[in-house]
């Protein structure tokens, strides 16, 4: 049975790009819910797929996550995994909506839970802002706090995978964008401003139309003002995605033996131990970084091989270089599409990284393994 996706707001839900997809499934909010209910909730995806994954935003309140892991201890059960992201409103639906394509394929469910951080570094999200005076979760100068000020100012923001603000008009700096073929996916909020479509579009080579789709109820708070058009850039094409996540060495998990990609579990939140290598319990390979060379016995055989040139970072998928066969080679048609090193510095410093699922030392819950929670 496919792995079940879930999510804590009907705003991460995004229509199906075919009929094929499964939806998300929505747990409501704990708010007038009783905690009765949201266990039967839980309990009914568990009987239906038997692992679930539910993808959690770290701006959603304290009592959603608190509602989860008080559902997932008094369960005892260590087949529910949840998936933090920092990624803005439309960026983390997108990353749902990709999570859910990858759920009709033969993934295991810890390596789709762990594919939530791989996937996170291919999406570029962000908005045009027509104040940043309220803006908290991207680094914003006194400089650009005070021109907020002046009368018609518009600033695009890029939230991830790296930050960037740039003041909209003559002379502006231009947004990092992807290195690899995109489409462009748009929420329009209070702000008149068509800068996306005329200008960040042919910027960043996006074909095709720009798809458009109501702006998340959750966006104007996490942005700081309802001015706002949100845009969020993403791979589209299934066997791309596939064919990145496949690409990725698997590991098991030392602490509940799931499947993982990258350096931590997607259920239980352990980082993943390499053996000693002539420089400390997780010194890799190669290099000196705590996971360095930790996908380093890969071999080029895919046709995908090379798509992750010099990945010798210390990132989590530092290394990771294509084994296995690909539907399709976007670089024979557009040379944009093969994919650049999903590395992005240190592990541990992630900027989009999950928070752990239980927290350490706690082993992941199963029967008669359980810990008392406070219920929210």
């Amino acid at each position: 049975m496919p792995t079940a996706i879930a999510v804590t707001s009907a705003d991460l839900v995004l229509p199906p790009t075919d009929p094929g997809t499964p939806r998300a499934a929505v747990l409501p909010p704990p708010e007038g819910r009783p905690l009765d209910a949201s266990i039967a909730d839980v309990q009914q995806l568990l009987a239906r797929y038997g692992h679930v994954v539910v993808v959690c935003p770290t701006s959603a309140p304290a009592a959603v996550e608190n509602r989860l892991h008080a559902v997932r201890s008094l369960l005892e059960s260590d087949r529910i995994a949840l998936v933090r992201t920092d990624l803005p409103p439309l960026g983390a639906a997108v990353l749902v909506r990709q999570l859910c394509l990858l759920a009709g394929y033969d993934f295991s469910p810890g390596v789709l839970a762990s594919a939530a951080r791989l996937l996170a570094h291919y999406i570029y999200a962000g908005a045009v802002l027509g104040s940043v005076s309220r803006l908290d979760r991207v680094p914003v100068g006194l400089g650009t706090h005070l021109k907020s000020w002046l009368p018609g100012a518009h600033f695009a923001v890029l939230a991830g995978p790296t930050p960037q603000m740039v003041r909209v008009g003559s002379g502006e700096e231009a947004l990092a964008g992807p290195e690899f073929a995109t489409e462009l996916l748009l929420a329009r909020g209070r702000l008149q401003t068509d800068w996306p479509a005329t200008t960040l579009v042919p910027r960043w080579r996006i074909p095709g139309p720009v798809q458009e789709t109501p702006l998340p109820a959750s966006s104007p708070d996490w942005w700081g003002t309802g001015k706002l058009v949100e845009f969020a850039a993403y791979l589209p094409d299934p066997a791309v995605l596939h064919q990145l996540v496949s690409s990725v060495r698997r590991e098991t998990c030392h602490w509940c033996g799931m499947d993982l990609i990258g350096d931590r579990c997607g259920f239980c939140g352990a980082p993943l131990t390499v053996p000693e290598a002539g420089g400390g319990t997780y010194a890799g390979t190669r290099g000196t970084g705590s996971y360095a060379g930790a996908y380093t016995d890969t071999q080029d055989a895919g046709s995908y091989a090379g798509a992750y040139p010099d990945a010798q970072g210390t990132g989590p998928y530092a290394g990771a270089r294509g084994t296995a066969p690909r539907a399709v080679d976007p670089r024979t048609t557009d040379p944009r599409r093969a994919l650049p090193p999903a590395d992005t510095g240190t592990a541990p410093a992630d900027a989009h990284a999950p928070g752990p699922a239980v927290p350490h030392p706690t082993r992941a819950l199963g029967p008669g393994a359980h810990t008392p929670r406070a219920l929210p």
